[in-house]
């Protein structure tokens, strides 16, 4: 017999969820999860009930930050030569934006 995985509100999660998605779509889920510093399972859950992903700053979203930002970095260094944002490349940015935004605290405000 399998072990029982409950979620912090003491429900039993036994149902199995699958879909399929593109390498692009994947890698934007992928750094979507990474910045918010939750699990895949939890952002999608989240992300399909409505509500609000609030990123907790820890060790490894400000990695994940980091590791995005170098990208973006790379790729405005490559735009300067070639011109032209593409569209992912803009939704990539806008993420790391709100990301970096909303862990502002207070004081950091004026």
């Amino acid at each position: 017999m399998s072990l029982k995985i409950y979620d912090g509100h003491g429900r039993w999660r036994n149902k199995t969820v699958a879909f399929r998605i593109s390498p692009e779509e994947d890698e934007q889920l992928e750094t979507a999860v990474a910045l918010s510093g939750l699990t895949k399972q939890d952002y999608i859950i989240r992300r399909l009930q409505y509500r609000d992903v609030v990123v907790q700053g820890s060790p490894r979203v400000y990695k994940a930050l980091r590791d995005q930002m170098v990208q973006i970095l790379y790729e405005l260094r490559r735009l300067e030569n070639a011109g032209g944002a593409g569209k992912d490349f803009i939704g990539l940015l806008r993420l790391v934006i709100e990301t970096v935004s909303g862990m502002k605290d207070d004081s950091d405000v004026k």
